[in-house]
């Protein structure tokens, strides 16, 4: 029966830290095991930087730079009026309601109605965007289309305010 206060690892499993650089008797002493001269027995070789190719330029150097991605651009969803054909005559529908029906999914900060499709249904939309074939789809349907204040514009708003 063994006894918790006495467990230990088996013997061997337990190796000590090989300490280099400690003196020629200890087997990896002067050059700590990294041979004579060269880029890797340097201290700070680049032979752990993260893409490096062996002194050969770079494929980030390499390819020319393009374009610009802005970080704070807003996350546009858009949805065709075509598949606004999901909902029930008469329902209201907003982006709550998008995302209950699957219609928009994942991470965004605008919802944006697109003309594509038909609509036979009389609907209240209610979105941050709206295309100008949109907005003629849903009133032709004899809808409304109600537009959100979006997040850019809430943020000049208050700025506005308090100036």
């Amino acid at each position: 029966m063994d006894i918790l206060s006495k467990l230990q690892a088996p013997e061997g499993a337990v190796t000590k830290k090989l300490r280099v650089g400690r003196g020629v008797g200890s087997g990896v002493g002067k050059t700590a095991g990294r041979g004579q001269k060269g880029q890797k027995a340097r201290a700070g070789g680049n032979i752990n930087k993260k893409h490096f190719q062996g002194g050969q330029t770079p494929i980030q150097r390499r390819l020319p730079k393009r374009g610009f991605r802005n970080p704070l651009a807003d996350v546009v969803v858009n949805v065709n009026v075509g598949a606004l054909e999901a909902f029930d005559d008469g329902v209201a529908v907003d982006v709550t309601a998008l995302q209950a029906t699957r219609l928009v999914q994942g991470r965004f900060d605008v919802v944006k109605i697109l003309g594509g499709g038909e609509l036979t249904k009389k609907l209240t939309v209610t979105a941050h965007r709206f295309s100008k074939g949109a907005i003629e789809k849903i009133e032709k349907a004899g809808g409304k289309a109600v537009v959100l204040a979006s997040p850019a514009s809430r943020e000049q708003s208050t700025d506005s305010a308090s100036a």
